[in-house]
């Protein structure tokens, strides 16, 4: 069953690339007591991802941050050193952290799974953003495979 609003996010494990090297990251420590803009992309370095996705959360970090919100989160289901290596590609800095869902555990555990085994890439998250604030669920957006409609980081800040 898919995630819905007012449900709490999944206890998993999932990486970031930290000055020494790949860090376990829990998603508790990331959400606990903190307003979180948390979006997924199917695939760190893929066309929509890099060219709209992520630059958009990028170029409105300062507002979303001005909406009391207090970090802002990416996820796919890459390795760490993959989204370490897009993190730096997309200039996303302190702005956007970077977090890898390699095992897919965040993805399974909120039923967000795109199977684009046909298209020869595996397992994948759906394109998604919520608003998580303290671990809950406040607003959910997620686009129809191959769209990039709702997930904006310009329609994530209407929602605040």
């Amino acid at each position: 069953m898919t995630i819905k609003v007012g449900d709490k996010i999944p206890s998993v494990t999932l990486m970031k690339m930290g000055p020494d090297g790949p860090q376990a990251i829990s998603s508790d420590d990331i959400f606990a007591g903190k307003k979180v803009a948390f979006f997924g992309v199917p695939g760190a370095f893929t066309p929509t991802c890099s060219a709209k996705h992520v630059p958009g959360f990028v170029a409105n970090a300062d507002a979303l941050k001005s909406k009391g919100v207090d970090s802002i989160v990416c996820t796919s289901v890459n390795d760490v050193f993959v989204m370490g290596a897009w993190a730096k590609d997309q200039n996303a800095g302190d702005a956007v952290q970077m977090v890898a869902d390699g095992d897919a555990a965040f993805t399974k555990a909120a039923g967000l799974e795109l199977d684009l085994t046909g298209k020869g890439l595996g397992l994948r998250n759906e394109r998604f953003s919520m608003i998580v604030e303290d671990g809950v669920v406040k607003s959910l957006n997620i686009d129809p495979a191959g769209a990039f409609e709702k997930t904006s980081a310009e329609e994530l800040l209407k929602q605040l």
